[in-house]
């Protein structure tokens, strides 16, 4: 393990993460809302952390392991979150460090869970870095680095192997350099497209940059406390339903469809986006069938909300904790299945419980033909038995963190509903759960030790789970 690599090249993530701090600073400016100086601040102190670990690491390390890269994915999402909560406590916008904390860990792991009210008169500066921070959370900050570093002499296929979720990491192009470069653009390019519709169907120019921000990054922040329900307009609620569908489909698929001349067969022969379409269209007829006959909610409300959810992003048009109880267990289920692999949403990935769902189907065929030859295929292609062994490690290690997390939650006083759906919320990154934490209320009611818990849930969720455990087996440690 090269130590001074990895705080060398955590420092240009820092610095780089400090200039993204101008930004709220010029909105502030812009619109003589204040806390301009608040945030020049806080990119300077954090720019010179950057710089000053960048000066004692010496040269840019001329090769990363892929120790190291496992290293800096997991202090980067730690490092940065910390460093993003400084513009909250120096505004007085989050009172304590504990909510400070966990507003910036929320957004920059694009989970949407929040602690602040009054949203529609926060200072336009506030409200751009919480949907920034979104932004830079849903891609990862890393591939942006990643794009950059070679061209200081610092490889990226270390941070990209870390960084990148899914059981299956195909390179985009032959270098990872051009890797980055083209899933930023298609992310650019998707948020410039979602702003300039939004603006069009009748949002501000403020208000559609933060939501095309958020819903590309399928953060769910909004600028107003309604979040989505305060727009009363069916153009702006299907346009963003249409950009958390396309957020939630794996970006080499994008990619590839670009290359082909926006060809929409390189979309039919993906099993897993087959798999992603029909089940958000299955929950979307069972729980428009209970809701809509029910007299609790509309077709609108129904498709909205649940595209919100099965795709974690945590918009919501209106309290649909007051639906029937059986929506709550299917939009329970649709938090931990997920969006794509590849794609900016959370979630254990759709191609992860479909291939868990062919390997059952596998074993239950062996019972009945035990000298058989069965393999389990995604896209006409087998998949190793390695790569399943390390589906159910991941299935298992993700289920006992989600049960050792609520648990923690329980021991903090805070009640079963509302423990076992936040911890969904937060694990998954989705945000907005039931109980106390549902989409009309905020995690702001919680103890400190609670919301310190989902801190770390949040995290985990973000860093796919094995990213952070491999850190704790003593093997990594050694020479």
């Amino acid at each position: 393990m090269h130590i001074k690599g990895v705080i060398w090249t955590l420092g240009i993530l820092i610095a780089l993460f400090a200039s993204g701090m101008l930004v709220p600073a010029i909105v502030a400016l812009y619109f003589a809302s204040g806390h301009a100086q608040e945030f020049l601040l806080a990119g300077g102190l954090t720019a010179t952390l950057g710089l000053s670990m960048m000066r004692w690491a010496g040269n840019a390390p001329k090769q990363l392991s892929h120790k190291d890269g496992f290293l800096i994915v997991a202090l980067a999402w730690v490092t940065l979150s910390l460093l993003g909560a400084i513009p909250f406590w120096t505004t007085g916008v989050c009172t304590t460090i504990s909510d400070g904390l966990f507003e910036s860990t929320s957004g920059l792991t694009t989970t949407g869970a929040t602690i602040l009210t009054g949203l529609d008169t926060l200072p336009h500066s506030i409200l751009f870095w919480r949907s920034m921070q979104e932004w830079l959370g849903g891609m990862g900050i890393i591939v942006l680095a990643v794009a950059v570093m070679p061209l200081l002499g610092v490889g990226g296929m270390q941070l990209f192997r870390a960084e990148t979720p899914g059981p299956v990491k195909d390179k985009l192009t032959a270098r990872v350099t051009e890797t980055a470069k083209a899933l930023w653009y298609i992310y650019v390019g998707m948020t410039i497209i979602s702003t300039l519709a939004l603006w069009f169907a009748g949002m501000s120019g403020f208000d559609a940059i933060n939501h095309a921000m958020t819903t590309v990054a399928i953060g769910g922040f909004s600028t107003h406390d309604a979040s989505i329900g305060y727009y009363d307009s069916a153009w702006v609620r299907g346009l963003i339903v249409m950009f958390m569908l396309l957020a939630g489909i794996n970006f080499t698929l994008h990619f590839a469809a670009l290359k082909r001349g926006f060809s929409i067969n390189t979309y039919r022969c993906d099993d897993e986006f087959r798999t992603y379409i029909k089940w958000v269209a299955v929950l979307i007829i069972l729980i428009g069938g209970l809701t809509v006959f029910s007299h609790t909610g509309t077709w609108g409300e129904v498709i909205f909300n649940t595209v919100s959810i099965a795709t974690t992003t945590g918009f919501a048009v209106n309290d649909y904790a007051l639906w029937p109880p059986g929506t709550t267990m299917l939009l329970f289920a649709a938090m931990f299945i997920g969006a794509c692999a590849g794609s900016t949403g959370g979630g254990m990935k759709v191609i992860r419980v479909l291939l868990l769902f062919r390997q059952g189907m596998r074993e239950i065929r062996r019972l009945i033909h035990p000298h058989g030859v069965i393999h389990v295929k995604i896209n006409d292609q087998s998949i190793d038995g390695p790569v399943v062994q390390a589906l159910w490690g991941f299935f298992v290690l993700y289920m006992v963190c989600y049960a050792i997390i609520t648990i923690l939650l329980a021991f903090t006083g805070v009640d079963m509903l509302t423990s076992l759906t936040a911890a969904a919320a937060c694990i998954t990154n989705t945000g907005p759960g039931f109980g106390d934490v549902g989409p009309a209320s905020t995690y702001a009611s919680l103890p400190d030790a609670a919301k310190a818990v989902l801190m770390f849930g949040m995290i985990l969720g973000r860093l796919e789970i094995f990213t952070f455990f491999v850190l704790l087996v003593p093997e990594f440690w050694r020479k």
